[in-house]
């Protein structure tokens, strides 16, 4: 595997997507996404996440997208959103939290905690609909706290994802197409389905 490139060189897209490619996060097959729908490829960021130096590099990455925005805090949900907000944070110069379930509903844990008046930065590592952030945004905002951004390395909403007006940036924009259940070609030719997410096979 080829070394990352330094903290200090500015990537194209194009080298973005190598970084992912080359490790293996991008995955081909047919997998059911946490939103529920079916698609024949899947981005596991686990797989570039597993490497520290490239961690840091696309930490780095993310969080020069929203310099000067005074931001006191990183905030990702649990698992996807750990080392992205540690690694954005690092960069940052800010501390970094998660967010977990409990009993099914997102929360904040471990004694972490947000202030009112915070202004909080909220990463993923992929969204396709965008769910956890938005519960994670609900979090930052029932503590009073202010969701500034909105970071994620990889988007492939299409485009979609909305959470009310906070700017949202990424690294890389993948259009996968995917399918509800019902329309999925690939369930249709009897091609076995697996859940590749943090949440297990179903």
């Amino acid at each position: 595997m080829t070394n990352c490139c330094s903290n200090n060189q500015k990537l194209s897209n194009e080298e973005i997507l190598g970084i992912f490619i080359e490790t293996g996060a991008l995955l081909n097959g047919h997998f059911k996404l946490t939103s529920g729908k079916h698609s024949a490829q899947y981005m596991q960021c686990a797989q570039v996440l597993q490497y520290p130096r490239k961690a840091a590099v696309l930490g780095k990455e993310l969080a020069d997208k929203f310099t000067g925005m005074e931001i006191e805090t990183v905030i990702g949900p649990a698992m996807g959103g750990i080392i992205v907000a540690h690694e954005v944070g690092r960069s940052l110069g800010v501390k970094s939290i998660f967010t977990e379930r409990q009993d099914g509903v997102m929360a904040l844990r471990r004694g972490f905690k947000l202030e009112p008046g915070e202004k909080v930065l909220v990463v993923e590592d992929v969204i396709t609909t965008g769910g956890s952030v938005k519960e994670v945004i609900e979090i930052v905002k029932e503590a009073g706290a202010v969701p500034v951004g909105v970071g994620v390395l990889v988007d492939r909403s299409g485009g979609k994802a909305d959470f009310d007006g906070i700017e949202l940036h990424s690294l890389i924009q993948l259009n996968i197409e995917a399918f509800e259940p019902e329309n999925c070609t690939l369930c249709q030719q009897g091609i076995p389905c697996e859940k590749p997410g943090s949440r297990g096979i179903k």
